[in-house]
């Protein structure tokens, strides 16, 4: 049976509580296999309750002792209570200067402690004590989470000025770099907003006449890669000549902000908004690599491009990349090989006859990203294969077709 003897207002600083008449410092902390938080205990004496009930800033130094011992015992193993003893008096009880020396040697956890209103320039000079007369019971994680961030950028060779840190915190990446960026002018002080929206205005001026495109070659998510680096480069490139005070991380987020917004709107694009309104010549069917079939027939609601690419979106990854369209009736058709940036037309010579195979003319091109898969698909759709002429080159050779795809790779 267990007793709470003194506790704080925030629920994660430990307690101290009494197991069979044992005093113990009880908290909260990692996980156990199931992702449940583990609680450990060991005992501490009065005179280390006493310091703990008066002194918050001591009680938090202990806490951030205690977590690294916590950490090294996993999700099943046992707390080395006798490491965690050896850290009461040291911690609890010891002059400042010798708890500052102490922490000197042995880990702690520093995130918790700015969490908790630790003065920083104290805190990294060492003056632990000194550092946590201005701590308070409730913790404010975003100040660790800052702090953090300062480092790495302070550990790449990165130095903000002010209006670096408001850019930042206007896309909500101040903190983590890798989040879907944001428009948040609350977080952004007052009076660097305007130069923050100056900024801001320069990027969207530069994402005139661009847009990121759908492509279905990424399923149903999926969008321009090409897109989106000539945006993002344009961006940058616009950024840089109008504010070259920024820093690159300041200038990036805007980019990675006006990029982001461009793929939500294209993902949002119906595909009737890439493709010409033309419909097919007759019934067409498509397939895929794994057997799939889907069948388009003149006076559907939808375009056979349409259809076409809706097919490629539902069906299209890492193994499943060639899909063919093919006008039956005609005898011709066209195969898209998206993991060789690449079509083949196909075109029936001689039809077999008295069990004679067919006899078919097969010739290749090379494409360039999905723009140029699109214009192909639509020309066929609509004119077969006689409408590829002008899109070509065509090559019939298929060994002299893989020397030019060789090529093109290697520049």
């Amino acid at each position: 049976m267990s007793e709470v003897v003194f506790t704080r207002g925030s629920g994660w600083i430990p307690s101290v509580v009494r197991e069979d008449g044992v005093l113990k410092l009880m908290l909260g902390a990692g996980a156990d296999a199931n992702h449940e938080p583990r609680t450990f205990t060991f005992p501490v004496g009065e005179d280390h309750l006493a310091v703990i009930r008066e002194d918050l800033g001591r009680h938090l130094l202990l806490w951030s002792a205690v977590l690294p011992l916590c950490e090294a015992a996993g999700t099943r193993g046992r707390l080395d209570e006798d490491a965690a003893v050896a850290l009461l008096d040291p911690v609890l009880l010891a002059a400042p200067a010798d708890v500052d020396a102490y922490f000197r040697r042995v880990p702690w956890d520093k995130g918790l402690l700015i969490a908790h209103g630790a003065a920083l320039g104290l805190l990294e000079r060492g003056t632990v004590c000194a550092a946590m007369r201005t701590a308070t019971e409730a913790s404010d994680a975003k100040r660790a989470q800052e702090y953090r961030a300062e480092r790495r950028r302070t550990e790449r060779g990165t130095v903000l000025g002010p209006l670096d840190a408001a850019v930042l915190r206007y896309t909500g990446q101040y903190v983590h770099g890798a989040t879907i960026p944001k428009r948040l002018p609350d977080a952004v002080d007052p009076a660097l907003l305007p130069g923050v929206m100056r900024v801001v205005a320069t990027a969207e001026h530069a994402c005139d006449g661009l847009r990121i495109d759908r492509d279905p070659r990424r399923g149903r998510r999926g969008t321009d890669k090409r897109d989106w680096e000539r945006m993002a480069a344009a961006v940058e490139s616009a950024v840089r000549r109008a504010h070259p005070e920024l820093a690159d991380d300041a200038v990036r987020t805007v980019s990675f902000l006006m990029c982001s917004e461009a793929v939500d709107r294209a993902r949002s694009t119906p595909l009737e908004a890439y493709e010409e309104p033309a419909v097919g010549r007759g019934v067409l069917s498509f397939t895929d690599d794994k057997g799939a079939e889907k069948t388009w027939r003149p006076g559907s609601p939808r375009s056979a491009a349409v259809e076409f690419w809706e097919f490629v979106e539902d069906r299209v990854g890492s193994d499943n990349e060639v899909f063919t369209i093919e006008d039956e009736e005609r005898g011709e058709g066209i195969q898209v090989h998206f993991y060789a940036d690449s079509l083949a037309r196909i075109t029936t010579v001689r039809k077999g006859r008295g069990g004679a195979e067919p006899e078919y003319r097969v010739e290749y091109s090379l494409v360039d990203g999905i723009s140029g898969y699109r214009s192909l698909v639509s020309a066929f759709v609509r004119g077969g294969c006689a409408a590829l002429d002008g899109l070509g080159p065509w090559i019939a050779d298929h060994a002299e077709f893989e020397r030019a795809r060789r090529r093109r790779g290697g520049r």
